[in-house]
């Protein structure tokens, strides 16, 4: 299973990841079988990912979510883990833990700050930022915890992702992060969501730079993924641009979002579609290496991902 995810992640053919956010409450059932109803399993997507408490808004475990989705559906899951709420100890303890249950594709997180939580005077456990995890997963790796002490038995295989801001108005600054996570051993770098093709190729300049400048090995098979954002309602397209930092859309996708915006929310939903779908297929004609992001709405997701 993990021998054709990186395959497929490294090679030529198509690598499509669907983001999944765990619910807030106890249990994943709603959330398996809308993604059954969907039918998204069916339309060869290579894999999943969970979101980690996103916002510091509580959800569900990330890596017991992980688990109940690649069990179901036999999909290798990327589980995030953020630094925000772990330390050492835990971060070990949970790459264990989940090695164990076959989840090993582990996206690193700093994670958003504590003061955005909706949990009254929740704080922090913040060591270091998701370089930690990285340096952490490349010593379990090779056999040995953070310490040093040899691990009995060894954990099989992690493969460490990052990500990336999408846009920064001085592009060097993003490459030069993107060859400190290489240099910490991630495999694959994750973006924020791309909306137009000259941004998209500007990342892949940038991260081909990073992969040369990069001390470790393992920086020559990276690969980059382009986040991907469908836009269905114009007030979105807005709020992303004036209010997500690391992402920009371009001014003419929300004017005629807000033109369609216009004369209802049916033609606004279409326009959106119509735009995000074109995007999408440029993306994939591009570098067809993509992660969408769609708040759990598989359906959307499955349309988008129609040939």
């Amino acid at each position: 299973m993990f021998d054709t995810f990186c395959q497929n992640l490294q090679g030529t053919s198509p690598f499509i990841t669907v983001e999944i956010t765990p619910p807030h409450g106890a249990s994943m059932d709603p959330i398996l079988e809308a993604i059954e109803a969907s039918g998204l399993v069916q339309k060869k997507i290579s894999g999943f990912s969970v979101t980690d408490n996103p916002l510091a808004r509580l959800k569900m475990s990330a890596i017991l979510s992980a688990i109940r989705v690649q069990q179901r559906f036999g999909k290798p899951v990327i589980a995030t883990m953020s630094m925000r709420d772990r330390n050492k100890l835990s971060l070990q303890s949970s790459l264990l833990g989940a090695n164990d249950f076959d989840i090993r594709l582990i996206l690193a997180l700093t994670g958003d700050p504590a003061k955005f939580s909706d949990q009254p005077e929740v704080k922090g456990v913040l060591e270091r930022d998701s370089t930690l995890l990285l340096s952490i997963i490349y010593r379990l790796n090779n056999g040995y915890d953070y310490s040093g002490q040899e691990l009995d038995p060894k954990p099989r295989p992690i493969y460490p992702f990052a990500v990336s801001n999408a846009y920064a108005k001085d592009m060097k600054q993003l490459m030069k992060r993107m060859v400190k996570k290489l240099d910490y051993g991630a495999r694959a770098i994750i973006t924020q969501p791309v909306f137009d093709l000259d941004n998209a190729r500007e990342l892949l300049e940038i991260f081909e730079e990073a992969k040369g400048k990069s001390i470790r090995e393992t920086a020559k098979e990276a690969r980059l993924i382009l986040g991907q954002f469908p836009i269905v309602r114009a007030r979105t397209a807005t709020f992303i641009d004036d209010k997500v930092p690391g992402i920009h859309v371009p001014k003419r996708i929300i004017d005629e979002m807000n033109l369609a915006a216009m004369d209802g929310v049916e033609k606004e939903q279409e326009v959106g579609f119509t735009l995000s779908k074109r995007i999408f297929d440029e993306i994939m004609a591009l570098h067809p290496k993509v992660h969408l992001m769609t708040h759990n709405r598989f359906e959307l997701c499955a349309k988008l991902i129609e040939r």
